[in-house]
C-alpha cells in the first residue's frame, strides 16, 4: 500500500512542476526592463544588444520559448547561465549544500525550541509561563526575517563583537542566520504544539493514563506528546519546505552564499536560466520533503493507513 502511494504522489509532481514552470516563466519575462539590454551592458550597440537577444532566444515568440524550455527539462537541462555561461544545473549545486545546510540547522533549532516551548505552555495553560511563552511565539511570527537579521547584526557583531557578520568563514558564521530564519518556525510549531497538547490533554485516556498512577512526565511525554506529534510534523515539513524556499532574505542579508542569494543576483542580471531552474529545483524540493512527510505518518500512528 505504501508502494503505491508514493507512487501515485511521485506522478502527481509532474503536473505541479508543470505548472510552476509555466508560471516562473511567465513571471521572469514579465519583470520590467530589457533582459538582453541588462545582459549585454550600458554601452552595448544595438548590434550587440540583438545578438544578445537571439542568443538567449528572446527573439522567438513566448510559445516557442516556452515548448523549447519544456524540450531541456525532458532532457534534465536546464540551460546556461547567461551571465557566465556555465551550466545552470553546476551554478545551483555549487550552491545548494549550504542553503540545505542552513535550512536544516534553522528547522532542528526550531522544531526543539518550538516543541519545548509548545509543551511548556500546554501543560501549565493561563500561567506566566504561557503568557510570556506565546508572546515570544507571536514576536517571532511577526517580526520580518531581514528586520531581526540586521538587529542581531548589529548587537552580536557590531556591538559585542561576538559573531561574523556574514559569509562562510567560520562555523560560527551559520549561527546568525540560522537563529534568523528559525524565528518565524519556532513560532509556529510552539503554537501548534500548544493546541495539539491541549486538545489531547483533555482526552479520556490520558486521565485514565493518570488515575493509573502514572507520573506527569510519562502521561506528557510518552502519552500526549506522542498522539499530539502528527500535527506538529506537518507543520514542521511544511516549514522545512518553506524554509528552502524562504532563505533568499537571510541569504542575502546575511551574505550567504545559497541558492536564495543566486536568485536574488539573477533576478538583477536578467539571468532567466538560473531564475527559472532554481525556482524548479525549490518547487521539487519542496513537494519531496511533503511526501517524506506523509509517508512518516504511518510511522508515528501505527493506525494511519494509505489505502
Amino acid at each position: 500500500m505504501l508502494r503505491q502511494y508514493i507512487l501515485r504522489r511521485l506522478i502527481s509532481i509532474i503536473p505541479v512542476l508543470l505548472g510552476v514552470s509555466l508560471i516562473v516563466f511567465l513571471m521572469v519575462r514579465l519583470l520590467p526592463g530589457d533582459a538582453a539590454q541588462v545582459i549585454a551592458g550600458e554601452l552595448a550597440t544595438r548590434d550587440e544588444i540583438e545578438r544578445m537577444r537571439t542568443q538567449l532566444g528572446l527573439d522567438r515568440p513566448l510559445p516557442v520559448q516556452y515548448v523549447s524550455f519544456l524540450a531541456s527539462l525532458l532532457k534534465l537541462d536546464l540551460g546556461r547561465s547567461a551571465r557566465t555561461g556555465l551550466p545552470v544545473f553546476s551554478e545551483i549545486t555549487a550552491r545548494l549544500p549550504n542553503t540545505l545546510l542552513l535550512a536544516l540547522v534553522s528547522i532542528v533549532l526550531a522544531s526543539i525550541l518550538g516543541v519545548a516551548a509548545g509543551v511548556v505552555s500546554a501543560t501549565r495553560q493561563y500561567s506566566w509561563t504561557d503568557h510570556l511563552t506565546m508572546s515570544l511565539a507571536l514576536f517571532g511570527v511577526s517580526m520580518p526575517v531581514y528586520w531581526l537579521g540586521l538587529m542581531l547584526i548589529l548587537l552580536f557583531s557590531v556591538t559585542l563583537h561576538w559573531l561574523p557578520a556574514g559569509g562562510t568563514g567560520s562555523p560560527a558564521s551559520i549561527i546568525l542566520p540560522a537563529v534568523t530564519l528559525a524565528s518565524f518556525s519556532t513560532g509556529i510549531i510552539a503554537r501548534m504544539t500548544r493546541s495539539s497538547m491541549l486538545e489531547v490533554l483533555r482526552q479520556d485516556y490520558t486521565r485514565t493514563a493518570r488515575s493509573k498512577g502514572l507520573t506527569e512526565r510519562v502521561v506528557i511525554y510518552k502519552h500526549a506528546l506522542k498522539n499530539a506529534m502528527i500535527p506538529v510534523v506537518t507543520v514542521i515539513g511544511l516549514q522545512f519546505g518553506s524554509l528552502l524556499g524562504g532563505a533568499v532574505l537571510t541569504e542575502t542579508v546575511f551574505a550567504w552564499p545559497g541558492i536564495g542569494r543566486l536568485i536574488v543576483d539573477s533576478i538583477l542580471a536578467r539571468d532567466y536560466p538560473v531564475v527559472q531552474g532554481a525556482i524548479l529545483i525549490f518547487a521539487l524540493m519542496f513537494v519531496l520533503v511533503n511526501l517524506l512527510v506523509d509517508t512518516m505518518y504511518g510511522y508515528i500512528d501505527p493506525r494511519i493507513r494509505y489505502d
